[in-house]
């Protein structure tokens, strides 16, 4: 069942289209990965879920309800964490923490206590006086102590140690457990192939592709490295094959994911001694879609 969907949204600033007919549907129990570069469009399409900003065309629906027009009732099930976090200065991260959990109607202190022990963050100090990557803790902390049904997080481990990455993956992992989605707008690549279900992939206000990663990994190459007892020859000759290096004892390339399994069949002629072969990492991934858009 789908709990966020956008349907051919476009956002324009005066001459300028921020967003060019974006569709995306997240399911319920979902971790659904949005990447892209800074500018890409990825916090305008949060704004339009947020209810901040309306879409110039199309829509956007959170459990069926308009994100414009229900945005109260839509809040009241969403928990959000920015990438870059103000706090009020005066007050405790502690208090932050309360005030927004009691915003709620909830009152969830065993789980906001483990939390910020989890988080490794003092409540106590004023939020004034806090880094950057604190007041991401204080804003993590908030969210997944409330029982939300969506946690929409726009880069949210921006300035964490990796230490607190982990947790805050652990945290993930745990409301998916609990059959919540979650909406993670990243460009730390590694953290959302740890994390996603799906992804897609925004380019210049467009998606320019969406699906599993196990799914875009077809669209894409695999690398390989082979040693064998005869020579190699005519390598290079073979369709899907790129970066080619050479070797005596064998040879370490690139092969498009349709031609594995003829490249394969060509090597095992000449006397497998050794084979690694690993998928493409979503960075990989990221950066041929890129590239071949350019």
């Amino acid at each position: 069942m789908a709990v966020l969907r956008v349907n051919n949204v476009t956002k324009r600033f005066g001459h300028v289209t921020a967003l060019a007919g974006i569709n995306l549907e997240v399911n319920q129990g979902e971790v659904y990965g949005f990447i892209g570069p800074n500018g890409a469009g990825k916090t305008t399409t949060i704004r339009i879920l947020l209810g901040i900003l309306q879409a110039t065309s199309g829509s956007a629906q959170i459990f069926g309800l308009d994100a414009w027009r229900d945005a109260v009732e839509i809040h009241k099930r969403i928990a959000y964490v920015p990438g870059d976090v103000s706090l009020w200065p005066n007050l405790t991260g502690g208090e932050v923490i309360d005030f927004f959990v009691k915003l709620r109607g909830a009152n969830h202190k065993s789980r906001r206590d483990e939390l910020i022990e989890r988080f490794d963050l003092d409540p106590t100090k004023k939020c004034g006086t806090y880094s950057k990557g604190n007041r991401q803790k204080v804003a993590l902390v908030a969210a997944f102590a409330a029982d939300a049904d969506l946690y929409i997080l726009d880069e949210p481990t921006s300035g964490l140690d990796p230490l607190m990455e982990l947790v805050f993956q652990e945290c993930v992992q745990e409301v998916k457990a609990q059959g919540k989605s979650v909406f993670l707008s990243s460009h730390i690549l590694s953290e959302v192939e740890k994390l996603c279900d799906r992804v897609s992939i925004i380019r210049q206000g467009q998606i320019i592709e969406s699906g599993s990663l196990k799914e875009l990994r077809h669209l894409t190459r695999t690398r390989v490295r082979v040693e064998t007892a005869q020579p190699l020859p005519s390598l290079k000759e073979l369709p899907g094959i790129h970066d080619l290096e050479e070797f005596p004892s064998g040879a370490a390339f690139q092969v498009d994911g349709d031609k594995l399994g003829d490249v394969i069949g060509y090597l095992s002629q000449f006397q497998i001694l050794a084979l690694e072969s690993a998928p493409p990492t979503l960075e990989e991934l990221f950066m041929h879609h890129y590239k071949g858009a350019e």
